[in-house]
């Protein structure tokens, strides 16, 4: 009984980190679109980005449950780590593990730390200039100046060693992607006649978007 509760559990955690995992993924795919836009000059990514900084659906629920997400998400994996450490056999030291997995499936612990710190770097970028412009020092012109993100946007990418930064952060994202989004489908039960073409979107979106990403990155630091 004891073990069947504890299966459960255990199942539990990978069913919630599953979901959340798919929730940030739709989050991705957005923050991409949005970025694109960036690429064909400033009027609609500034027109996008004021109407998304402007809208209340999107600052007052839609971006907390996005914080929240990303903190359930990052900590679950943190918590499922240690409890597969944890739940090993002392015998299974000399264990070969390259033989069985690969190594984003070895590795999600690390490239997921990494993703989180970039994410750090992110809001720190961006999201925290935004909350101090419209809420700890309030500047009326700049809130109402609705061509400010592009400029803004380039400017973060203008230093080299950030952009390499960005770029390096994306490419570990595309691994930690790799296995992530596999195992989401996995861990919510998710097996029929659709799921040898959801795999291979899977690993089609895992190297796209971060990609993507990268091409934004780069065209705007080579284009100051």
């Amino acid at each position: 009984m004891a073990k069947s509760g504890l299966l459960s559990t255990s199942i539990a955690r990978k069913v919630a980190m599953a979901l959340s995992g798919l929730f940030l993924i739709l989050f991705l795919t957005q923050h991409l679109f949005i970025n694109s836009t960036s690429l064909f000059g400033p009027d609609n990514f500034n027109a996008i980005s004021h109407f998304m900084g402007h809208n209340p659906l999107v600052q007052y629920i839609i971006q907390p449950i996005l914080i929240i997400g990303v903190l359930f998400h990052f900590i679950m994996g943190f918590v499922l780590d240690f409890k597969n450490r944890s739940s090993r056999p002392i015998g299974y030291a000399k264990y070969n593990g390259a033989s069985n997995a690969s190594w984003p499936s070895r590795n999600m612990i690390i490239s997921g730390s990494v993703v989180l710190a970039f994410l750090a770097l992110h809001f720190y970028d961006f999201w925290l200039p935004e909350m101090n412009v419209k809420y700890l020092n309030p500047d009326l012109n700049k809130i109402n100046d609705a061509t400010r993100y592009y400029p803004e946007l380039k400017e973060h990418f203008e230093s080299l060693l950030r952009t390499v930064l960005y770029c390096l952060a994306f490419g570990l994202l595309s691994l930690h992607l790799w296995h992530g989004f596999n195992s989401s489908f996995q861990s919510v039960g998710f097996n029929n006649k659709y799921s040898k073409g959801l795999y291979k979107f899977a690993k089609f979106y895992s190297v796209f978007v971060p990609f993507g990403f990268v091409v934004v990155a780069l065209f705007h630091h080579f284009n100051q």
